[in-house]
């Protein structure tokens, strides 16, 4: 019955942690290029930064009166560190014949992960008629069916 409400109730924080996890920007830097920044918490990884920071470029694309974008030049960064908060100690004995035996027991802390994966785009914008757009990705693709949601809403999470 614990291990079942203890895997609930972790199943419950990683659907939390995943609902607002990333956090992106554009910077344009000519009438059909942009710089895309994207910023996700530990539980999405690399993977999942990547994944947001494509969307957000289809986004961008979108917006700047484009259909399709291909990426020039990617970095990324994983700034994800583990720091174990302070544990406990238990001591416990016995005393006989004049005698103590005593154990210790170290209960470590829980462990806090802090940081982010870090992933940035610079993309180049076409419109469909233009010189090769046949070798950039469709930027509608990219955000599937239900695309003009995203444009307007954004892309906040790494699990969709």
């Amino acid at each position: 019955m614990a291990t079942k409400l203890l895997t609930g109730t972790a199943l419950a924080l990683s659907v939390v942690a995943l609902a607002a996890c990333t956090s992106s920007n554009a910077v344009r830097t000519s009438a059909n290029t942009a710089i895309i920044q994207t910023s996700a918490a530990p539980v999405c990884g690399g993977t999942g930064a990547a994944k947001v920071a494509q969307q957000q470029a289809a986004i961008e694309t979108i917006k700047a009166g484009y259909d399709r974008y291909i990426i020039m030049d990617a970095r990324s960064a994983n700034n994800i560190g583990v720091m174990q908060t302070p544990g406990k100690f238990q001591t416990t004995g016995t005393l006989s014949g004049g005698v103590y035996n005593g154990t210790t027991t170290y209960q470590p802390g829980m462990p806090i992960v802090y940081g982010s994966h870090d992933q940035a785009f610079a993309i180049r914008m076409f419109r469909n008629s233009e010189p090769g757009a046949g070798q950039a990705i469709p930027a509608r693709d990219i955000l599937g069916p239900k695309w003009q949601e995203k444009v307007k809403a954004g892309v906040n999470t790494c699990a969709s």
